[in-house]
């Protein structure tokens, strides 16, 4: 009766130890043992996965620490991409010759070529000389040229004519000049003939060189 007595006032003061030691007691050795009370005293609580994510998850991925890539505030458009070849005494070497124009559609504009052994190498040179030889062309109101100009580089003869109302009338090479440099109301004329972009765009240069304010 004393032990009862005894008992009773166990379990009046831990009822959570005394009914797990109980229901140990019942169970057999080799039965499954169920998970403890949120409330039990020796409960573990979930930890995080060291992968990320929410307890009692698993495959949660932690934050990307990279940081976003900067974008360039000049436009680009490639002229051409040419494999070009070197005889050196064992044979030939091969590498990419890579013409570029690059402007803000604001009055900023330039012409660059790079040579590499492989194409991002070649753009890159590429864009860095373009930006070495930017111009900055004085523009009107309605984003045209105040009067007529013309210039020649190489076999390459380009003519500018402003044409309020007509837009951009051009072609070739200069076309994307005029486009990167935000010049709209011109006709540009191309009078040689000739067939190669990147000096077509350099007199294309040339000529805005000779612009007046």
């Amino acid at each position: 009766m004393d032990d009862i007595e005894q008992k009773d006032v166990i379990i009046e003061e831990a009822p959570e130890v005394i009914a797990e030691e109980i229901v140990a007691a019942e169970l057999p050795a080799d039965a499954p043992v169920a998970a403890a009370a949120p409330g039990a005293g020796d409960a573990r609580r979930p930890r995080n996965d060291r992968r990320g994510g929410k307890p009692g998850e698993r495959g949660g991925r932690r934050p990307s620490t990279r940081r976003p890539e900067r974008k360039s505030e000049y436009d680009q458009r490639i002229i051409t991409i040419r494999r070009v070849a070197r005889v050196v005494a064992g044979g030939r070497r091969f590498s990419f010759s890579v013409a570029i124009i690059i402007g803000n559609k604001k009055g900023k504009v330039g012409v660059g070529l790079g040579k590499a052994g492989d194409t991002t190498l070649a753009i890159d040179k590429a864009v860095r000389s373009a930006k070495k030889s930017m111009i900055t062309v004085p523009l009107t109101k309605n984003s045209s040229i105040a009067h007529d100009v013309s210039a020649k580089y190489c076999a390459s003869v380009v003519t500018f004519t402003p044409a309020r109302g007509r837009g951009l009338v051009a072609g070739s090479s200069v076309r994307p000049v005029l486009e990167l440099a935000g010049i709209t109301d011109i006709v540009a004329k191309i009078h040689s003939g000739s067939k190669n972009g990147l000096n077509n765009a350099r007199a294309a240069i040339e000529a805005l060189k000779t612009l007046k304010a």
